[in-house]
């Protein structure tokens, strides 16, 4: 039995039966995998809990965002980007992308509902569901604003700023390069290594991890991030223990891409600062004893799931909301649960899980079907409240 609750409504709950599985969340992965069922024949239904497909890129991303790997690694199954698309597409272009995507294969997502139970369910609501805040000493002190990334549009509020960036992934250098592009003045706080690597070492890493195992390739990364971009220690940027790909692989951390910000960081136009220990009233105490004035915060800390505070009683999901079973096996759960877009691997990822799961679904819908010709009913039959 599949519930779902209209947010316009006041959460009022109305009853209809649906054949085959509801698909929560109408980003990215679930759009793929409503692609990839329709290719099976196996009617659907996809629930979204905002006014829009794409919700988090809609409404929820700066301005000057940009796909953070080329596009050939970031297309959707069956429908590849239009050819005159950049290498990296726009926020604008890839939400122009997922309505095409939508229209092409005709689906329809039912917004502004949530489901409340449900017997066959693919969980498709992503990694980046929710924005992670973390806990900051001073914050009732500081006086300053402080937003998440996710509220920050453009550097034009900011313009002669002294602008904190907590947070050095594509997001905190990309919003840490607008700020400057706007005559403000940001600081970014790195509080361990990582490593910064150019856009152009992706496509290469592709290719020699087809013959060469994953330690061996971010060896090769890392000596080529040094010849090209030399020493960054001097501006705060130290060398990681893990090479980027493991990083990840592991910890689904996206390496940093050089979009201009390494110069800005070279010039003194971006500092680099270690972890805060406490907010001050119109400034910040720096873990290393320092302290800098701050007119704003901006924190760049991402998104994590949200799958825990509403699917319960489910053993395929851990405690931060994602498979228990690594990739590539995490698509699929027990008792007809799948999950869509928690790999840590992107959009590639995603795709990957939408074929798979529209394989798996397609192959149980064919044998249903063919016993409903023998009974009443396929028991798989799902049950609504719309």
């Amino acid at each position: 039995m599949a519930h779902s609750s209209d947010h316009r409504d006041g959460f009022k709950r109305r009853c209809k039966w649906v054949n085959g599985p509801l698909i929560v969340g109408a980003g990215p992965s679930g759009l793929a995998v409503g692609a990839c069922l329709k290719e099976h024949g196996v009617p659907f239904v996809i629930l979204e809990r905002s006014n829009s497909i794409a919700s988090l890129w809609r409404n929820r991303t700066y301005d000057r965002l940009k796909l953070h790997l080329p596009k050939q690694f970031c297309q959707l199954p069956k429908l590849p980007f239009p050819v005159d698309f950049p290498e990296y597409p726009t926020k604008d272009q890839f939400i122009g992308y997922l309505e095409s995507y939508a229209a092409r294969f005709e689906l329809n997502p039912r917004f502004n509902e949530t489901a409340q139970s449900a017997k066959w369910l693919v969980v498709a609501t992503g990694e980046n569901a929710e924005c992670v805040i973390p806990e900051m000493k001073g914050l009732k002190e500081f006086g300053g604003q402080v937003i998440h990334a996710s509220d920050y549009r453009s550097g034009e509020a900011y313009r002669g700023k002294q602008v904190l960036v907590v947070g050095y992934g594509n997001s905190g250098m990309e919003v840490c390069l607008d700020l400057c592009h706007h005559n403000s003045f940001p600081a970014m706080v790195v509080r361990d290594s990582r490593e910064i690597c150019r856009k152009s070492t992706f496509e290469l890493a592709v290719l020699l991890m087809k013959w060469l195992p994953v330690k061996l390739v971010d060896r090769i990364l890392l000596a080529l991030s040094w010849m090209i971009l030399g020493n960054m220690e001097e501006y705060g940027l130290k060398r990681p223990s893990l090479g980027p790909l493991e990083l990840k692989h592991n910890q689904g951390q996206t390496p940093v891409l050089d979009i201009g910000a390494l110069g800005k960081i070279k010039s003194g136009e971006m500092k680099v600062v270690p972890g805060i220990k406490r907010l001050l009233h119109g400034g910040v105490e720096l873990v290393d004893g320092r302290v800098i004035d701050v007119d704003s915060v901006v924190l760049a800390t991402g998104y994590c799931s949200n799958v825990p505070s509403w699917l319960q009683d489910t053993d395929c999901f851990d405690k931060d909301g994602f498979p228990k079973q690594p990739f590539p096996n995490g698509w699929k759960g027990k008792t007809a649960l799948y999950a869509v877009g928690f790999t840590k691997r992107g959009l590639a990822g995603a795709s990957h899980d939408a074929l798979k799961v529209a394989g798996d679904i397609g192959r149980v819908w064919r044998e249903e079907t063919k016993q409903a010709k023998l009974i009443t009913a396929c028991h798989r039959r799902c049950i609504s409240q719309i």
